[in-house]
């Protein structure tokens, strides 16, 4: 632990340097595209844009959330492998088990255990295509991810998003997307690209809402200039929820059915003081088993309140999985051999503070924390309460540069047993 303390000091150390960059603010679409261009700023017809997200992290214990001699099975039913991330992908340090039993529920994992390591974590590319005069979008995001060592996953390269959108209204905010895309459920998807994150990590509740879907979705926004206020519906049909791939494929529906999610939104737009609520729900089929009797249900709430330089955020989540039949292995597909049912209550809710000191170089500085809760429980298995504390700042210089460092402390509250998890993680993301 000293030397995670060790490790958090030098990083705040750089992290509050002289000269620092701004945080980019979020998209005003509520939620409507997540990290899609801003076309506004794009007069040309094609436009190529992206990030390079290089990390150094360090975790205790052996980097996982697996104890020695813990031998539950499956394993990964009595411990949140989750705990110990490193990126704004949420991979984790380490999902090492030993050769024990797991039933599938794990992150992606970089495979540097407890070891001290620069990571290579995300090199981005957009191309988006906007011909003129023409109420049609086009939008593709390549992503790689080098992961070199044995006991990591392998090295990928992700069609990430990849989907048309047409607004086909001058006068009304309407606009209707398909192909593959970032959710609608909750606000934590519209930070998932690392220079769009304030800070490093997404929260233990980030694998259920921020996954991409692949079908078609629908934004409606109609302002209120006299309440200065806006409401908001954003609704998708996809083959897969709002799970991230890790945990339930995307690129085909095992069920043949969809899944719907939807937010009703409202946001008050004052000059120095912005509002944003929100409620989400989602309704379909488990896109991880081949049972068709198996639904999946969740309920959401947000906020997000900006007033003076200090930022406060939050959601709350609850979400069921009704239990399937369990159904043959299918080479490469995430089934959930077991097909338990399951059921998650959580939330998490983080406050910063933007600095009021700017320069041409240094364009904003942001300290913040965070603290997350998560009570899961798969059926006819003990139930597992944990949560986390996260500090860290951000500095942003030139606009297109910026710094992070970050602290995670995780602790199991109830049904695993205690482990050294903690991590210390950092980021050098560039914006091109």
């Amino acid at each position: 632990m000293k030397r995670l303390l060790l490790w958090a000091l030098l990083g705040a150390g750089v992290a509050l340097a002289d000269e620092a960059p701004a945080v980019e603010a979020l998209p005003e679409d509520e939620g409507s595209q997540g990290y899609t261009p801003d076309e506004e700023k794009a007069h040309e017809v094609l436009r190529a844009t992206g990030y390079l997200d290089v990390g150094f992290a360090k975790a205790t214990g052996n980097g996982s959330s697996f104890l020695d001699g813990d031998l539950r099975a499956p394993l990964d039913y009595g411990n949140d492998a989750f705990a110990p991330a490193v990126n704004s992908r949420g991979e984790v340090a380490s999902t090492d088990t030993q050769g024990r039993f797991t039933n599938g529920f794990l992150p992606r994992s970089v495979g540097i255990g407890a070891r001290p390591s620069f990571l290579l974590n995300t090199f981005s590319a957009d191309v988006r295509v906007q011909p003129r005069s023409l109420p049609v979008f086009f939008f593709a995001r390549v992503q790689v991810m080098p992961r070199l060592l044995p006991t990591g996953d392998l090295s990928r390269v992700e069609l990430q998003q990849a989907f048309g959108r047409l607004s086909p209204f001058k006068a009304h905010e309407l606009a209707l997307f398909v192909g593959r895309f970032d959710s609608v459920f909750g606000i934590e998807y519209l930070e998932n690209e690392a220079n769009l994150r304030t800070g490093i990590t997404p929260s233990l509740l980030a694998r259920y809402t921020t996954g991409h879907g692949l079908g078609v979705k629908a934004l409606y926004r109609v302002h209120v200039p006299a309440l200065w206020s806006a409401f908001s519906v954003n609704a998708a049909a996809t083959n897969n929820g709002t799970r991230i791939e890790a945990l339930v494929p995307v690129s085909a529906s095992l069920q043949g059915a969809v899944v719907g999610s939807a937010r009703l939104g409202y946001e008050l737009n004052l000059q120095r003081v912005q509002v944003k609520a929100g409620v989400s729900g989602l309704y379909g089929p488990r896109n991880d088993v081949r049972s068709s009797s198996a639904r999946q249900l969740a309920i959401a709430g947000d906020l997000r309140v900006s007033a003076f330089g200090v930022s406060l955020a939050g959601e709350l989540l609850r979400l069921i999985d009704e239990p399937g039949q369990g159904a043959p292995k299918v080479t490469g597909v995430t089934t959930g051999e077991l097909a338990s049912g399951f059921d998650v209550t959580g939330g998490w809710v983080r406050l910063g503070y933007t600095l009021p000191l700017t320069t041409p170089t240094l364009t904003s500085a942001t300290l913040y924390g965070r603290y997350d809760r998560r009570h899961a429980r798969f059926q006819g298995f003990t139930p597992l309460a944990t949560d986390r504390f996260t500090v860290g700042a951000r500095v942003d210089l030139w606009e297109v540069f910026a710094l992070k460092a970050e602290v995670l402390l995780n602790r199991e509250l109830a049904g695993a047993p205690n482990v050294d998890n903690d991590v210390f993680t950092s980021s050098a993301v560039f914006t091109w």
